[in-house]
């Protein structure tokens, strides 16, 4: 059973879908630590329902940035928790050298889009402006780029003529609940191979 450590800045939803597969029997895994860089979060108060230990990121007033001395706390925190995959849900800041240093290949992330295109900011809305007809998620490895890792997996969903943001949005996200605990799976997987 692999242990998860999830880093978020938003609701958590993609870490209940986690949850919710661990509970099912479909993901062998176990959160051990849930960490937010926004105190309000609301991923932090689901952690505390599910008993799992959880903490605020001090960035350091920064409002996008990640400093390397909260990367570094990071990684400790990580590693204190016996974390061997961490897991970003609707995480918002650009991961750097001190973290990704000391989770080689051990990062994932999912990503509203089917990457490459659309990364970044709000992919949903950049997809309608484009005019997209099809959307959807990705589910990567994190390195020092901007949603720019290696694909684990991608669901798509067509994009309606009448669709607004948040109706799009609305789901991509049920299909990102679907797959996420399934990369993982697929993660854990190569792993245990490259171990053996």
């Amino acid at each position: 059973m692999i242990r998860l450590g999830i880093l978020g800045s938003g609701s958590g939803s993609n870490m209940q879908a986690i949850l919710d597969a661990i509970a099912a029997g479909t993901l062998a895994a176990e959160i051990s630590l849930v960490l937010s860089d926004l105190p309000e979060a609301y991923i932090l108060e689901r952690a505390a329902r599910a008993d799992i230990p959880n903490a605020h990121i001090d960035c350091h007033g920064f409002k996008s940035k990640f400093p390397d001395e909260a990367q570094l706390q990071v990684a400790h925190d990580l590693k204190e928790a016996g974390v061997e995959l961490v897991c970003l849900a609707g995480f918002m800041r650009l991961l750097r050298a001190p973290l990704l240093d000391h989770f080689p290949g051990r990062i994932i992330n999912i990503h509203p889009s089917l990457l490459p295109d659309f990364p970044g900011l709000y992919a949903w809305t950049q997809a309608l402006e484009a005019g997209a007809t099809e959307s959807g998620c990705t589910v990567h490895y994190v390195d020092s780029g901007m949603d720019t890792g290696p694909i684990i997996a991608q669901a798509a969903v067509p994009v309606l003529p009448d669709d607004s943001p948040e109706t799009l949005h609305a789901r991509i996200q049920i299909q990102e609940h679907r797959i996420y605990p399934e990369a993982i799976a697929e993660a854990t997987r190569r792993l245990a191979e490259d171990s053996d």
